[in-house]
């Protein structure tokens, strides 16, 4: 059954990874990015699903209502419709440096920004069949790294929120996603000049959502390579 979903950071990375699979199923996908000639540029996708481009900046609340009309637009949010968030790069400086605007800067982007998306589409999201919301964690939200703090501080913000949510929201399965550790352009920048070619590409991560989405188990959060194992 195809559907249609909102995946927001789909330029690139696993953002890109999910927006190709789900259109290779079939499905209709509203993508946002901040670079606009590089999301059109990414998410120029053969079907037979078709994606619809939004391009702008998820903390901007204009943005954000032009996703939603997007959606509103393509149809609704069908089942099992994911929503994912967004990081910006890290890590950030060791908490004795980190200036509190930068790290304000991140929680919007982070949590506030998402919370506030996700408020928007919230009364499509309760009348439709076996909806969902997906947001992006990290094990920098429940581990402790030098330098990813601020991040980290973020990253454990939003998986509460998604953990409230699901309570608060029976009707929706709310699913705080870890992926692990990937080889994209956001990590190498967390690690420059080192190899990260051990890293797993995004498109063998993206397995372990769909089966996620598909077999619908309670609200919570959930690890990528738990999914994946428990699919050997």
């Amino acid at each position: 059954m195809t559907t249609t979903a909102l995946v927001t950071g789909a330029a690139r990375g696993f953002g890109l990874a999910l927006t190709r699979a789900l259109v290779t199923r079939g499905d209709t996908v509203v993508v946002d990015g901040r670079d606009a000639a590089a999301l059109h540029a990414a998410t120029d996708l053969p079907g037979p699903g078709r994606v619809v481009a939004v391009p702008g900046d998820l903390t901007d609340a204009a943005h954000r209502g032009a996703l939603h009309s997007a959606v509103r637009t393509a149809g609704g949010l069908g089942p099992s419709s994911p929503a994912l968030c967004t990081s910006r790069s890290s890590p950030l400086p060791r908490l004795a440096d980190l200036q509190l605007h930068s790290l304000a800067a991140v929680f919007e982007t982070n949590v506030f920004a998402p919370l506030a998306l996700t408020r928007l589409l919230l009364p499509a999201l309760r009348t439709a069949r076996a909806p969902a919301v997906v947001t992006l964690s990290s094990d920098a939200a429940v581990e402790a790294y030098p330098g990813w703090g601020g991040y980290g501080a973020s990253k454990a913000a939003l998986d509460q929120l998604a953990a409230v949510l699901g309570v608060e929201e029976p009707a929706v399965r709310v699913y705080a996603f870890d992926p692990g550790d990937m080889r994209t352009a956001m990590h190498q920048r967390a690690f420059p000049g080192e190899d990260i070619s051990d890293r797993a590409e995004p498109e063998t991560v993206v397995p372990a959502l769909l089966r996620l989405l598909a077999d619908r188990p309670d609200s919570g959060r959930y690890r990528a390579a738990d999914l994946l194992e428990e699919a050997r």
